[in-house]
């Protein structure tokens, strides 16, 4: 390990190479750009937090996550009995809930937003600490117009709250503040497990300083006890899901069947989120590792880790590259000289997320196929229904399973003829399943299959993918 990873950090900001401080005073000065950018960020997340509110269609976690959460804030208890996450995503939550009658999934938005305008934050801090006051600026404008984490930011799932507390603890590591970086690593780990690799960059920190490294991992592990500690108290069945949780990522998921090779798909997950300014960022990561500085060591040494491990994953959601963004987002801000160019370049995310944000002004097409169903069809009707379908209150409803590839056993309700002998009358289908079902019909035969036998029954309702003044997935009711 190269001896400038354990230098002592500076105590002021890295010092400005010639003209830094006249290119800062274009954007009138870091603090002041920060606070446009939070305006901007905050404008930008706000649009669509009520889509197709009451019902979570915009991620199925939603589901598992504030309805728990709600449950601790009417006496239910701190245990949350479900460990595919840790908790502390859903404490957080909780108090937020008090005053609602049901689960409010607004409400629950409304706070992630809040700790997404903390993540702007952190990059910004992140940037500064790292390559000075510009690269702070940088940082915290990609994180404010990434696609992806605007996307997530008005999801009350775990992934933006993540990304702050990875920022955080990243900040604090390039500060020269291993004890505290390692105590925000073991929050970061208790808003989900992947936090786990901020180790990685902790252990580059403190290397030679042993006592400090080892306060660090010891308050790593006291932050994550005290902040999800009935992962201690059902320890064995805790680890299991999220053993399993895991594996189900390894092993792929519906809709990845045809993907690129893991490095290919997740570069292009990034490439969707943060466009050609990518390429700048990746060029920052290069640099550092060729000038190895103690925050070039730091950065990348995490950028490294985690892209290795979702290297080993077979499922390819976006979500999963958004801790990369502020660590990337920084070392793309380090060149002062690119500064404005990559600035300029993140009006390519801006449009595309400006974009998306007009889509979630519209009414969702699940949303109106359950309006019709309410309309048409006699309460107490068995009814069988895809997942990513919002509830139809009033109807025996059979839940048909989503697919995944590492199942042994199909779901014995996707067959026409058992849902007949269940005295089922309808069936709702949606896109958002069946299309990509049909698409890897090697993988689900079964499934395939009856979705072909639904077709042949007769449609009562169909409302197409995006149709004129909605968005969303097609749906189809079929009367059996």
């Amino acid at each position: 390990m190269p001896s400038s990873s354990v230098e002592a950090p500076p105590t002021s900001e890295p010092e400005a190479l010639p003209g830094s401080r006249r290119a800062e005073g274009l954007w009138g000065g870091p603090k002041v750009a920060l606070a446009a950018i939070l305006v901007g960020a905050a404008a930008l997340r706000i649009v669509g937090v009520a889509y197709a509110h009451p019902f979570a269609l915009f991620s199925p976690d939603e589901q598992s996550i504030v309805p728990r959460a709600w449950h601790m804030a009417h006496g239910g208890g701190l245990d949350p009995n479900w460990f595919d996450y840790p908790s502390l995503l859903m404490y957080v939550l909780a108090p937020f809930q008090a005053w609602e009658p049901h689960p409010s999934y607004l409400a629950a938005r409304i706070v992630v937003i809040v700790l997404a305008l903390g993540a702007v934050a952190a990059a910004w801090w992140l940037g500064h600490r790292a390559y000075g006051g510009l690269a702070g600026v940088v940082a915290a404008a990609a994180v404010a117009v990434e696609t992806t984490h605007v996307a997530y930011s008005r999801m009350a799932v775990t992934d933006v709250p993540l990304t702050l507390a990875i920022a955080a603890s990243l900040a604090l590591l390039v500060s020269g503040k291993i004890e505290l970086g390692g105590l925000v690593a073991g929050v970061a780990m208790s808003f989900k497990y992947p936090g786990v690799f901020l180790l990685v960059p902790v252990i580059v920190a403190g290397w030679r300083q042993w006592r400090r490294l080892a306060i660090a991992f010891l308050a790593a592990a006291v932050a994550f006890a005290a902040t999800s500690p009935y992962f201690f108290v059902h320890f064995s069945t805790a680890l299991a899901d999220a053993y399993r949780v895991q594996n189900l990522a390894r092993q792929g998921w519906l809709g990845f069947e045809h993907d690129h090779a893991a490095p290919i798909a997740f570069a292009d997950r990034l490439w969707e989120g943060l466009g050609p300014g990518l390429l700048v960022c990746v060029v920052g990561l290069v640099v550092a590792f060729v000038r190895r500085g103690r925050a070039d060591l730091i950065l990348g040494s995490f950028v490294i880790v985690y892209f290795l491990d979702l290297c080993t994953l077979g499922a390819h959601f976006d979500r999963y590259v958004l801790p990369l963004v502020p660590p990337l987002a920084a070392l793309g801000g380090r060149f002062r000289a690119l500064a404005p160019v990559m600035l300029l370049l993140l009006v390519v995310p801006l449009t595309w997320t400006i974009r998306e944000d007009r889509r979630l002004t519209r009414n969702d097409t699940r949303v109106v196929a359950r309006s019709w169903v309410e309309r048409h069809v006699k309460q107490d009707t068995r009814l069988a229904a895809d997942p990513s379908l919002p509830p139809f209150t009033g109807f025996r409803i059979v839940k048909l399973d989503l697919p995944l590839p590492s199942e042994d056993h199909p779901d014995p309700d996707r067959d026409i003829s058992r849902l007949r002998l269940q005295d089922v009358r309808y069936v709702i289908v949606t896109g958002a399943v069946a299309d990509r079902v049909v698409d890897a019909r090697e993988h689900y035969p079964f499934e395939a299959r009856f979705y072909e036998r639904v077709r042949k029954l007769r449609r009562v309702f169909y409302v197409p993918r995006d149709a004129h003044g909605l968005n969303g997935p097609w749906v189809a009711v079929y009367k059996l």
